[in-house]
């Protein structure tokens, strides 16, 4: 049983830190794409996303294993290797462009039947409806809710937990699937880039932290921001 989310008031904002949370906010509704067929699951990750750490914890807490394939560096990413020491087989792929990565690993997975690919984003019904449970159950009804939309996928689960509530999303990637929110910023930094300005508690820097300068400018007093990892 996981720890439930910690709410933390940071300069007028409610922030979900789930940076407290070792493996991240993922790792709260991963479990419902483990099952009983298979033992080895499977991601695409790009080098600097929270799923890969994700998946390493729950393949764990499931006594399942973890395969990351991502791009192929001189040094490992700090999330990477941190995968690698929760025991998750890491794959590198020269020439490591995302839709290549992705190849591989569905070339991996089709070779052996016990093997299951992860949906890329987590991007999976089931999922976000068992996130959406999470926050569901918490002690706060937000009236306007901020996060990073890399797939879309945690937006569209907390429009789904929160479904009166205003949501407004920062994009660090390709275009995602934001479902209802009313306006999605593009942060101004390269995907591969760290945020320029940094909130005042840790947040992945190539994702999450780079919404906290819209977030400062934009949310109203009280909006609540949720931090991944």
């Amino acid at each position: 049983m996981l720890p439930d989310p910690i709410i933390v008031e940071h300069e007028g904002s409610l922030v979900v830190r789930d940076d407290l949370l070792p493996g991240g906010t993922k790792r709260r509704a991963m479990h419902v794409l483990i099952d009983d067929t298979h033992d080895e699951y499977v991601y695409a990750s790009p080098v600097y996303g929270a799923a890969q750490i994700a998946l390493a914890y729950t393949c764990r807490d499931y006594n399942k294993r973890a395969t990351i394939l991502c791009a192929q560096r001189q040094t490992w990413h700090p999330l990477t290797k941190q995968a690698a020491d929760l025991e998750a087989k890491i794959i590198e792929v020269p020439m490591g462009f995302l839709s290549n990565v992705q190849s591989k690993a569905k070339a991996y997975c089709s070779a052996v039947a016990s093997r299951k690919l992860m949906p890329f984003g987590l991007d999976d019904p089931e999922f976000i409806a068992a996130l959406a449970n999470v926050a569901r159950q918490m002690p706060v009804t937000p009236t306007e809710v901020w996060s990073i939309t890399s797939s879309g996928v945690l937006s569209r689960a907390l429009q789904q937990a929160w479904p009166e509530a205003r949501f407004f999303g920062v994009q660090v990637g390709a275009t995602p699937n934001a479902g209802r929110c009313e306006t999605v910023y593009l942060a101004p930094e390269k995907f591969d880039k760290d945020a320029k300005i940094r909130p005042p508690f840790p947040s992945n820097l190539n994702y999450d932290s780079k919404a906290w300068r819209f977030v400062k400018q934009y949310a109203s007093s009280g909006a609540l921001f949720w931090n991944v990892m």
